[in-house]
């Protein structure tokens, strides 16, 4: 009788899995770090190609070859695969060497050997999981998805805290272009109040991120952690003493004013209805006439603004020092 386990042999030495990508075409990706193992996706076939190009992890930054960043679930997936296969050549080789022998004559033996397919092994499905930002790079055009907000780009690194700040912007603007076709003076200051909460708002998680990234890199990290942007002057001065950059130069001393009433005006619609206090006139300088009235905001003043807010986070950009 001859054991050639032919079925066996044909699987070769490797057994080859296809990972199944999810509806929209995007693939499941997990970081190796143990500190991390965040989740993310991408979509194969965009961003950069070439050989033995490395993956980066979105949250933490970790930088390894594609292999190492297969998902759990998938790898449970692929063994139980891999696993099928195996046992389904083995059934298949063993169902060859069946046989049967008929007993003769009135005292005959017979012998037979039949191969009974038993359970088979169980293959280990799984779903993607549904993630919260869905981002094209700027740079290499991947596209990926993230939890939260900000990440670094897994194909080429960068960061896309700038991209995030002006999609923001643009959205505030949008807001604006609502808002001059609004009949309803009450509805059309709402539009125009809200695109100033979502400029200042924009620009404080993103600088705020940006600062976070590059801790490392600063006098103290641990304050890195708890920046707030609302209130420039007063991050002028922390940026001052953790990075040593002087943000305010970067922007002139009128657009620099400009935008700190601006920031005030969101703490007033924020927090007091948007009425005048005493915090906001000895902040800005304004008239004491102004106190207790409902300060005003107005569509030029907040389409300035977003153009100031965007050059103000490119300057920080180039101020601060690179991610380690």
């Amino acid at each position: 009788m001859n054991f050639n386990f032919m079925n066996l042999k044909r699987l070769g030495n490797q057994v080859s899995v296809s990972i199944p990508k999810d509806s929209a075409g995007f693939l499941g990706r997990e970081c190796p770090q143990g500190d991390c193992e965040g989740y993310f996706k991408i979509k194969p076939g965009t961003g950069l190609t070439g050989k033995n190009l490395p993956c980066h992890c979105p949250y933490c930054g970790h930088s390894a070859s594609p292999d190492h960043f297969w998902t759990k679930e998938q790898l449970e997936y692929a063994r139980s695969v891999a696993l099928r296969q195996i046992t389904d050549a083995i059934h298949r080789d063993l169902k060859s060497l069946e046989f049967e022998v008929k007993p003769k004559g009135g005292f005959g033996i017979g012998v037979k050997l039949e191969v009974k397919k038993g359970r088979p092994v169980p293959i280990r499905y799984y779903r993607e999981q549904q993630l919260e930002t869905h981002v094209t790079c700027d740079t290499c055009t991947l596209e990926y998805a993230v939890y939260g907000v900000f990440g670094f780009c897994p194909d080429c690194g960068k960061h896309n805290s700038l991209q995030i700040l002006q999609k923001n912007l643009a959205l505030a603007r949008k807001e604006l272009e609502l808002a001059s076709t609004q009949a309803d003076p009450d509805l059309q200051r709402h539009l125009v109040e809200d695109a100033l909460e979502n400029c200042v708002s924009a620009f404080d998680g993103f600088a705020r991120e940006t600062c976070r990234i590059r801790a490392a890199s600063s006098a103290d990290p641990a304050k890195c952690q708890g920046l707030s942007f609302q209130n420039l002057p007063r991050s002028a001065r922390r940026l001052k003493e953790l990075f040593g950059i002087e943000l305010q130069h970067t922007v002139s001393p009128p657009d620099w004013s400009t935008i700190h009433t601006a920031f005030m005006k969101r703490h007033l619609i924020a927090h007091r209805a948007g009425v005048v206090d005493q915090q906001y006139l000895d902040e800005t300088g304004e008239s004491s006439t102004l106190l207790g009235r409902r300060i005003r905001v107005t569509r030029e003043e907040v389409e300035h603004l977003a153009e100031i807010v965007e050059v103000l986070g490119r300057s920080l950009l180039s101020l601060l020092p690179p991610i380690i």
